[in-house]
């Protein structure tokens, strides 16, 4: 019970990873914010499964490109919850991968906003409320495709690559307020939406010198371990959590 009475907030919270992380992190005692702009009956459905095993939970609607909507969400559950702990930036939607002929300018603007837009909106949201609380912990969900850098990608990695300079970049400026700003990077992970059965993920697994394919449940022991105390005198790190896809690496 490592984050045993503290509110953390998920976005994109109700699915994926999303879903996932907020499973985990209620494991382990927080309340958790389930964050959604559309998926509203599986964000729902999991506030209901995670109250039923004894934890907490609640959703709260908002675009997190849009400041006003991030705002009012945020005052939303510090007035239900009476407080805020922690964020776990990890909403995205829209088409990810693309050849740079393929890809409309509007595709980067949208992996942009997502991936640096929303963090700014949140981070602007919550950090008057962690002042005032003491501290308070930010993990932005970035990806091991920033290490690798494959073709097809450069949307995705326009977005994420912003997401990572400005982590570096909060962690330094926030550290005074006690707000740590962490990284976590998944490869592929397994969620609902994986079968861990098919010949695909045996052979990703294979692949990987942990030989398995790991769960997006994964994600969440490594935002628990950053957004609790034993993660204190963390931030600015960068941690992929990829079965040691990424060794050598540049980070």
């Amino acid at each position: 019970m490592l984050l045993e009475g503290k509110v953390v907030l998920v976005t994109g919270g109700g699915r994926g990873i999303g879903a996932c992380i907020s499973r985990v992190v209620a494991q382990h005692g927080a309340t958790v914010a389930i964050n959604y702009s559309a998926s509203v009956e599986k964000s729902e459905k999991l506030a209901a499964e995670i109250e039923k095993g004894g934890g907490r939970a609640a959703t709260f609607r908002a675009d997190v490109r849009k400041p006003e909507e991030v705002h009012a969400m945020v005052n939303q559950v510090v007035e239900r919850f009476e407080r805020l702990d922690g964020v776990v930036n990890n909403a995205i939607a829209g088409r990810q991968d693309g050849k740079l002929a393929d890809s409309s300018l509007q595709a980067y603007q949208n992996m942009f906003d997502f991936n640096c837009i929303a963090v700014l909106n949140t981070i602007n949201a919550a950090r008057p409320i962690m002042k005032r609380q003491g501290g308070g912990r930010i993990i932005n969900i970035v990806s091991e495709l920033w290490n690798m850098a494959p073709a097809g990608w450069s949307p995705y990695m326009a977005g994420k690559g912003a997401m990572v300079g400005v982590s570096r970049s909060l962690a330094v400026e926030l550290g005074p307020e006690n707000i740590t700003v962490n990284m976590v990077a998944p490869g592929w992970m397994a969620d609902e939406k994986v079968d861990t059965s098919s010949q695909s993920s045996i052979n990703y697994g294979k692949s990987l010198p942990l030989q398995r394919h790991g769960s997006g449940d994964e994600i969440g022991n490594a935002c628990v371990y950053l957004l609790s105390e034993l993660a204190s005198y963390v931030t600015g790190a960068y941690i992929p959590v990829t079965g040691g896809r990424i060794t050598q690496t540049g980070m």
